[in-house]
């Protein structure tokens, strides 16, 4: 549920226009509406779920901010550098990247099937290549930017039966410190921001019993919430964060330290 009626410190991205992946629902949905909420426009892009990412843009244009919707499948090299170049067209701009959509197809090594592990590197990992190499260039141009690029905790200590999940996101965490280090020098900022296990959809469906088994590895004893991500999220693209790049912020309840 999001939070409407919270105040904010501040308006960090006024004037800002923002990129968000992958948010019809869960993180993406939370990052969207918070952006929005401190000054920024928003471009809510979703895969299928056009009803959900309707919701999302509502949520957003309730906040007061600009908002629209942009369909597209992230692991489409075409469709990524012609949204990023219909985004500055319209809005002379793109500031903040948020690198979110992604997909899991959990499975022990022996069950997994090929097409599912190349899905998820598709979606996980040349999704975020493809579009920090298209919203790199406009930024560039800009001497300013920020990317931050969403991983998981099973992407830096594992979990078993997600074996292409959490190798995906390692990869992540890898590239985002290199292109950190080749973007510094033009002012972009790359980080990446690695939940645990946060309440969404995804972790709504989990038996009672496993669930119970995952508070026992949180030393906060509950799971996260989207918004909780977000604020780590909307921090590291925001002024605030204007020295840190490189960076992975884990939002785990202490679950790995």
């Amino acid at each position: 549920m999001i939070d409407s009626n919270r105040t904010e410190t501040g308006q960090d991205f006024q004037g800002q226009v923002a990129l968000v992946t992958g948010a019809s629902r869960g993180i993406g949905r939370a990052c969207a509406v918070l952006l929005g909420r401190r000054g920024a426009k928003v471009v809510v892009n979703y895969a299928g779920n056009e009803a959900a990412a309707a919701e999302t843009a509502k949520l957003v244009a309730e906040v007061g901010a600009v908002v629209e919707l942009a369909r597209f499948d992230v692991a489409s090299a075409g469709a990524c550098a012609e949204w990023v170049e219909r985004i500055v067209e319209k809005h002379g701009r793109l500031d903040v990247l948020v690198n979110n959509a992604g997909i899991a197809v959990d499975g022990l090594l022996l069950r997994l099937k090929e097409e599912d592990f190349a899905r998820q590197f598709a979606v996980n990992v040349q999704g975020p290549f493809f579009l920090c190499k298209a919203a790199a260039r406009p930024m560039m141009k800009q001497r300013s930017g920020a990317i931050v690029n969403l991983t998981s905790v099973v992407g830096e200590m594992g979990n078993a039966g997600q074996a292409a999940y959490s190798a995906t996101k390692a990869a992540l965490i890898g590239f985002t410190k290199t292109l950190a280090r080749e973007l510094a020098s033009r002012q972009i900022r790359v980080n990446a921001v690695s939940p645990g296990f946060i309440d969404t959809e995804m972790t709504q469906g989990i038996p009672e019993p496993v669930r119970q088994k995952m508070l026992e590895v949180i030393p906060q004893a509950r799971l996260g919430r989207a918004e909780e991500v977000a604020e780590a999220v909307a921090f590291l693209a925001s002024p605030m964060a204007s020295y840190i790049t490189g960076e992975v912020l884990r939002v785990n309840g202490g679950m790995y330290m």
